[in-house]
């Protein structure tokens, strides 16, 4: 498991550099991180696709090139940039925590919903199950809760 601080932290250095950077932001990212891996205690999902301290899956991580970095050229080149080697594969969420973050930062960025005060845990929550989990995820709201109060708050 990931520190608290330790995690703000490194949200904080990664994203100011791409641009992503807002307490929102970074307080939705701890939010997300607390409910998929209990803040990096889980890398790999058992059983399924999942990884990182995000647990995104391969198929989340290919659309996001695809379909979104793929059109903007100057993000794509500083999320590359975060990658061990330089060219991006999805193994490489599950040991590499900036570049897992920059990644779950798009997932919200591409989202048309503006990102809840840093303050609102019902926001978040709503926000995370409509864009991260999906409404039909596996997530529940009391977990969710519970989850940020015993990892984040």
């Amino acid at each position: 498991m990931i520190e608290p601080q330790e995690l703000r932290s490194l949200i904080k250095a990664t994203l100011e550099p791409l641009g992503l950077y807002s307490p929102e932001a970074e307080e939705l990212l701890m939010a997300t991180c607390a409910q998929e891996s209990h803040l990096g205690t889980y890398r790999r999902q058992i059983g399924g696709p999942a990884l990182g301290i995000f647990q995104m899956e391969p198929n989340t991580f290919n659309d996001i090139w695809a379909n979104y970095l793929h059109y903007k050229q100057a993000l794509s080149d500083k999320v590359r940039a975060l990658a061990t080697y330089g060219f991006v594969i999805a193994s490489e969420l599950m040991n590499n925590d900036p570049f897992a973050i920059a990644m779950a930062r798009l997932v919200y960025l591409r989202a048309p919903e503006a990102l809840p005060a840093a303050t609102d845990l019902e926001g978040m929550w709503t926000l995370y199950k409509l864009r991260y989990n999906s409404p039909k995820g596996a997530a529940t709201h009391d977990e969710f809760v519970a989850n940020y109060k015993r990892y984040v708050a």
